[in-house]
């Protein structure tokens, strides 16, 4: 269908996948375990094993090489036995079943009681959920615990007893299970119907454990927390001294018309500290100050100046500082991933080379046969191998030539399409370069969106009529002619490119996917409910006539985003996203681990709290005196409606946690909550806040800049075929290399001859 050559640049994909921090092993040799002896003064390397131990040789380098592609550190067992076991552990299918347990257990929530299986979450039309038999989640848990322990068994087996012993995250990981498996024999014993599971609160270590990335950006963030607490403690300052400020120009008088903003704002500290720390999130402005400045436009004066210090100068201040320090302790992070592909590399020269007992150069063959074994992306072990046959003459790399070919790592892939099909008639050839231009493109997204304009005045046309009175006729006839147009457009350029060519851009799969499904269901239409048809008839099957034709409607519309590859900053922002869910999903997986944990918290502390009102027909509450006497008053949760939105289950506190972090009415929840449980409850809300708001998004947006920036850099001068055929790679190791130091061969040396299982001799 296509191959790849690459590109000068510096680009791969790899996702860190590591057991641990400094992971290694005890000393001492295993039956089968190789002994290496390296004599560095005498710039010589002596090996002493038995005459059969070139294979073991082989299986060493191809570890170490597959270790550099991911980052992973180098330091494990290295026994014939141990390095089976080590490369069936990072087996796709291995990290799949460990992926696929760590998925499930953490999808349990949304199951398990209080269950999140209903149609909605609303507490006046919700009707009971329903709930699992006790033991259903518990078999699956049980088989995720399982694959924890083994993964956790063999982990430890492959560093060894005295590196585990050093190892935090390994220890942890032992004390989760071990908490986990007692909580999860609690439940059984109680029949599931104990009131609080703390394994719960514990699911997402499992899935912090397993990604080496994730666990070095907490490193990070607990480093950069210290760092920030004086922009912190300022931003309480400013916070405290215009509380007080507030409290005193807006006290209570004899006159009630005055005393709006001290009964809505400034009752008391709780309130005056709740109103202006919303404020600095401008979820309530103009609100908060619209009493006052009602009086006298002079108090407007004191609600400009909090914000303006507040949130245009110390909240934007406290982002740059965050992700400043951040970046800095990410950079180092970065720095370590670099020297552990550097290490590996030169580990594997090392064993290669000690075994023909000459530090001074590997054989051809051998470099070969490891490359040929190497688990990586076939075009990258292609052009390694390309490289390698540039030394066939002397039949021998020395160590910089060979660190040089692993450069092609750092290379942009380069997408090459099948040639176009050879036609003997001359008027063939002619249709072809006709049918292959570009212009063909650009006029197939001209209709495309002559398409979606023609959907978009039916739908303002025809926005105030019933869909029984609507009159899809014309509709369906317009929409019959462009589908026509497109099953014509990708059968001239199937002629024209030939089939493998036509897949080979991803594009044109994805054109030619709707077109096909667009024909079918207008045929599908039409042999349903013949010609004409004026008015929505009878439904004959699943979907009315209305509902197939809003379906198509929606398809159309969505093949319009076919010109988003013909537009080059669209194709980079584009291509940007897609990144994210390649390279940037440990970041995002943080965000997930935070979600997680503060729903759980939420769920124990706030489940139903909050009753629905009296006077709703389903509710059988007795105790909704609250609810009923606030049902009235604006801008409250109940007359906001915001039923939906509690802590009910799993699913429904996700819902709410986002709508607190894009702070957008965030008060109403603090206000409900507070009101409902107690006046603390607010802790937790700010706290949410803080950490997913004002942290964590706005690192992760300043991540997305980042990434653009690095491939905008190196795409400002291609044009949009060379943007679609470059395959950017950007992981996080390669946006931040260029401010990185390479490591020295000395550095390089010293940790080679700190291995744990390969004894050293200076």
């Amino acid at each position: 269908m296509e191959s790849d050559r690459l590109l000068g640049g510096e680009s791969v994909n790899a996702e860190p996948a590591d057991y641990g921090t400094q992971p290694g092993s005890a000393r001492g040799g295993s039956r089968g375990h190789r002994r290496t002896s390296y004599t560095v003064l005498t710039e010589a390397c002596s090996v002493q094993a038995a005459p059969d131990d070139e294979e073991l040789s082989i299986q060493q380098a191809v570890v170490f090489i597959e270790d550099a592609i991911k980052y992973r550190s180098i330091n494990h067992r290295v026994d014939a036995n141990s390095l089976r076991l080590y490369r069936w552990y990072y087996s796709k299918i291995c990290q799949w079943v460990i992926g696929l347990a760590i998925a499930l257990v953490l999808l349990l929530a949304f199951v398990e009681r209080p269950s999140s299986l209903s149609v909605t979450s609303d507490l006046r039309r919700r009707s009971p959920a329903w709930q699992p038999p006790c033991g259903v989640t518990e078999i699956f848990e049980l088989a995720c615990l399982i694959v924890f322990s083994l993964d956790l068994a063999v982990k430890s087996y492959l560093i060894g007893w005295e590196e585990f012993r050093k190892n935090k995250w390994l220890i942890s990981y032992t004390v989760v299970l071990t908490v986990s498996i007692i909580d999860w024999v609690l439940s059984l014993s109680m029949e599931c119907d104990e009131k609080l599971r703390v394994r719960r609160l514990l699911r997402p270590f499992f899935l912090l454990q397993n990604s080496t990335l994730m666990k070095k950006t907490l490193k990070c963030l607990k480093r950069t927390l210290p760092e920030i607490a004086s922009v912190i403690l300022l931003l309480a300052l400013h916070l405290a001294i215009f509380t007080m400020f507030g409290m005193l120009l807006f006290p209570k008088t004899e006159d009630p018309d005055k005393n709006v903003e001290w009964e809505l704002h400034f009752r008391n500290l709780p309130t005056a500290l709740t109103s202006l720390l919303v404020l600095l999130t401008t979820a309530n402005n103009p609100d908060v100050m619209i009493p006052a400045y009602t009086l006298n436009r002079a108090y407007s004066l004191f609600f400009i100046l909090y914000s303006v210090i507040g949130t245009f100068c110390l909240m934007n201040l406290l982002t740059a500082i965050i992700y400043n320090q951040f970046r800095g302790y990410l950079l180092m992070a970065v720095q370590a991933s670099i020297i552990r592909r550097r290490l590996g590399i030169r580990a594997a020269y090392q064993v290669l080379s000690c075994h023909e007992h000459s530090e001074e150069h590997v054989r051809l063959d051998a470099v070969l046969k490891v490359m040929s074994r190497v688990q990586m992306q076939s075009y990258y072990r292609a052009a390694i191998t390309a490289k390698v046959h540039q030394y066939d003459t002397p039949g021998h790399m020395d160590r910089e030539q060979f660190m040089k070919i692993f450069d092609e790592l750092d290379k942009d892939r380069i997408k090459e399409h099948p040639p176009l099909p050879d036609y003997e008639s001359p008027v063939l050839q002619r249709l072809q370069v006709v049918f292959s231009h570009y212009y063909l493109t650009v006029f197939g997204n001209a209709v495309a969106l002559a398409n979606v304009m023609c959907i978009c005045t039916v739908l303002v046309l025809n926005s105030e009529l019933e869909t029984s009175k609507r009159n899809n006729f014309y509709m369906e006839i317009i929409n019959l002619c462009f589908i026509l147009y497109y099953l014509f457009e990708m059968c001239v350029k199937i002629f024209a490119f030939g089939w493998k060519g036509y897949i080979s851009y991803k594009n044109n799969i994805f054109d030619g996917f709707l077109t096909i499904l667009l024909l079918a269901l207008q045929i599908t239409i039409y042999a349903t409910y013949s010609l004409p048809f004026s008015r929505d008839p009878p439904s004959h099957g699943i979907l009315s006539l209305w509902e197939m034709v809003r379906f198509i409607n929606m398809l159309i519309v969505f093949r319009f985003m076919r010109i988003i590859p013909n537009i080059k900053l669209m194709a980079l922002v584009a291509s940007t996203l897609l990144d994210l869910l390649k390279n940037l999903r440990a970041f995002a997986g943080m965000l997930v681990v935070i979600y997680y944990v503060f729903a759980v918290f939420g769920i124990w502390l706030f489940e139903d709290a909050i009753k629905p009102p009296s006077d709703y027909p389903s509710n059988n509450s007795t105790d909704n005196g609250t609810a009923t006497n606030y049902t009235n008053v604006c801008g409250t949760y109940e007359q906001l409606g915001y039923w939906p939105n509690n802590f009910n289950d799993f699913a429904a506190s996700l819902v709410v946690l986002f709508d607190i972090m894009v702070v957008n009415n965030w008060q109403v929840f603090l206000e409900a909550y507070s009101r409902y449980t107690t006046g603390w409850s607010k802790v937790y809300f700010v706290i949410w806040w803080f950490i997913s708001s004002v942290m964590w998004v706005n690192l992760f947006v300043a991540l997305i800049i980042e990434n653009f920036i690095f491939k905008w850099d190196r795409s400002h001068t291609c044009t949009v075929s060379d943007v679609e055929k470059i395959r950017y790679q950007t992981s996080v190791q390669l946006m931040f290399k260029e401010q990185v130091q390479e490591p020295t061969e000395e550095e390089l040396l010293c940790q080679l001859h700190q291995h744990p299982h390969l004894t050293l001799h200076w």
